[in-house]
């Protein structure tokens, strides 16, 4: 079986697969402090709970945008699993074309998305990550890098305004009734929700103008995942399809090619 370990900021998901059927799947936040052999106690335990034994796993594939983590999982394959975590990054041969100026800069998540974008949907798309940052990620009709765009996440916008303002107050990221909000909480969440999607529907349209060769906007797939994905789909009609599994589904397809 394939144990695919995806590292972000906020959570760390694992996929295990059985081919290209995911069997299992768990989250589990993101904690830097945490050693080798705490995090092999962690998965041991989900394994487990799940009928499963580490034995099952055969490789191993990590994408990490946390660095202090990445060789924590790399030992933990070698020591737990005696096997050498395949690690994503731009130097893979996984028949991208990375049109960037830095291809080094991208990180691997954005790598693993786009691959499982391109395989599961087609190009030319716009990948949407709703996460710490709300990430934008173009691919062309070939499954080509493009760029994207970086900008602050639901969260992140969220503490800032509550910490900057003394009279503000976190809120829960949950759309209001209306944009015209009837209390401080409603004022904030319709600031933070509806301005979120403001954003992101202005960004659909500048980038899908600027993706070379299309020469009709409504061919640009437009595809969402997250930790916030699933909320903010509902309330962006751009957007047509949310697949939370991108990432796991993005390292499986790596390690095919691989």
């Amino acid at each position: 079986m394939l144990l695919a370990i995806d590292i972000s900021n906020t959570n760390i998901k694992f996929g295990l697969y059985n081919s290209t059927t995911m069997q299992r799947h768990w989250v589990v936040s993101t904690v830097r402090q945490r050693t080798t052999d705490e995090y092999a106690m962690v998965l041991n335990d989900l394994a487990h709970h799940a009928g499963h034994q580490l034995t099952d796993i055969g490789d191993i594939i990590v994408s990490s945008v946390v660095p202090p983590l990445t060789p924590v999982f790399q030992e933990l394959a070698q020591r737990y699993f005696g096997k050498e975590a395949i690690t994503v990054d731009h130097t893979m041969d996984l028949g991208i074309k990375y049109l960037i100026d830095n291809p080094w800069e991208l990180g691997s998540d954005r790598i693993v998305i786009s691959l499982a974008a391109h395989h599961l949907y087609g190009g030319p798309a716009i990948i949407i990550a709703f996460s710490t940052a709300t990430t934008f990620d173009v691919i062309s009709a070939e499954g080509d890098f493009l760029g994207g765009a970086i900008a602050p996440g639901l969260v992140i916008s969220a503490e800032a305004l509550s910490s900057a303002a003394s009279r503000l107050f976190r809120v829960d990221l949950t759309p209001p009734r209306a944009a015209l909000g009837k209390n401080t909480i409603e004022n904030m969440q319709s600031g933070i929700i509806f301005g979120h999607v403001g954003l992101v529907q202005g960004l659909i349209s500048r980038l899908r103008k600027e993706i070379p060769g299309v020469t009709d906007e409504s061919e640009v797939k437009i595809i969402a995942h997250g930790g916030l994905g699933e909320l903010m789909a509902p309330i962006i009609p751009e957007i047509q399809h949310v697949n939370p599994f991108l990432p796991l589904e993005g390292l499986r397809l790596d390690c095919v090619d691989e």
